[in-house]
């Protein structure tokens, strides 16, 4: 099956110079990103909008849905939207990338703010459990059919359990989206690993983001019945070293290919494609040809409900 299947990326934030959150972005550099990852074996990828003021992520997500229903192009290969943010947890490490002063806790009425500017094109939404008061905001995007993700977060293994209980199935790009030095055992790696039975996990196996022995150790614990591969691909992906944006983000990508913020605290997104996260996972992670593309062509598709 998954000889037959192109790539599905459930997290792309930009492609060969490209970024999605320009306020002008138009038709036609969206449709240079799509032939390109179609080029690259993608059959479609989920379009990410990250952190900013609601009304910043609403004008960008109304865009892109309009660009989108004007061009078959767009059409085939942008499966949807993953909005990650703004209800993360602001406390630094765990922010990530995300800007400070645009997060705070979810409420439901600016969820649905969001929902309506992406004009029903929203699949998958990345927020704190514990900062979703009351799991309301969850709820509500269960009864709307979009998967929730935890992620960016320092939720307690109560909290991750009773975010489950209320519609989570998800964790977003887990061994990160928090801070680089964490206690040893108690930490959000290993909570959300502990319930691999109940959430979809996913990684970038770029080796910046999880260093490879790490990656295998994790594949190992979950098991590859409910694990996944993402990009997190900024306009650096599939180009070479030089100056690109992300947002807000001024970046400048060296030899290692590697998206820094310029004090070289934490990532910011990364610059890995779906070929070469395939290549990573056989030649550096010691899968098999099956294994790999399970994690980044089958159990993607099956996490949102397509397969």
């Amino acid at each position: 099956m998954a000889e037959q299947l192109g790539y599905f990326d459930l997290q792309n934030n930009g492609y060969k110079g490209i970024d999605f959150h320009k306020d002008d972005l138009t038709g036609e550099e969206l449709r240079h990103v799509c032939d390109a990852l179609k080029a690259d074996g993608n059959d479609g990828f989920l379009l990410t909008i990250t952190t900013e003021h609601i009304g910043m992520m609403c004008d960008r997500l109304s865009r892109v849905a309009k660009l989108r229903a004007q061009d078959k192009l767009l059409q085939s290969m942008i499966w949807g939207i993953h909005i990650e943010g703004p209800f993360l947890n602001e406390e630094p490490g765990y922010k990530g990338a995300h800007p400070a002063d645009a997060i705070h806790p979810a409420n439901v009425d600016e969820m649905k703010r969001l929902l309506d500017a992406a004009e029903g094109l929203t699949k998958l939404v990345t927020l704190a459990p514990e900062r979703d008061p009351g799991f309301a905001t969850t709820k509500f995007l269960r009864s709307q059919k979009v998967v929730v993700s935890a992620g960016h977060c320092n939720a307690t293994l109560d909290e991750l359990k009773a975010g489950i209980e209320a519609g989570v199935s998800m964790f977003t790009h887990l061994g990160n989206g928090c801070p680089m030095q964490m206690h040893r055992h108690e930490n959000i790696v290993q909570r959300a690993l502990s319930l691999y039975k109940h959430l979809w996990l996913c990684f970038i196996p770029d080796g910046a983001h999880v260093a490879f022995p790490a990656l295998g150790n994790y594949l190992r614990a979950a098991g590859f019945e409910r694990t996944c591969v993402v990009t997190d691909a900024i306009a650096a992906a599939g180009m070479g070293p030089g100056r690109y944006k992300l947002g807000r983000w001024d970046l400048t990508l060296g030899e290692d290919m590697v998206a820094r913020a310029p004090d070289g605290s934490h990532l910011v997104g990364a610059a890995i494609t779906m070929p070469q996260c395939e290549k990573n996972l056989i030649e550096k992670v010691g899968l098999t040809r099956d294994e790999a593309r399970r994690l980044l062509c089958v159990n993607p598709r099956k996490a949102m409900g397509l397969a």
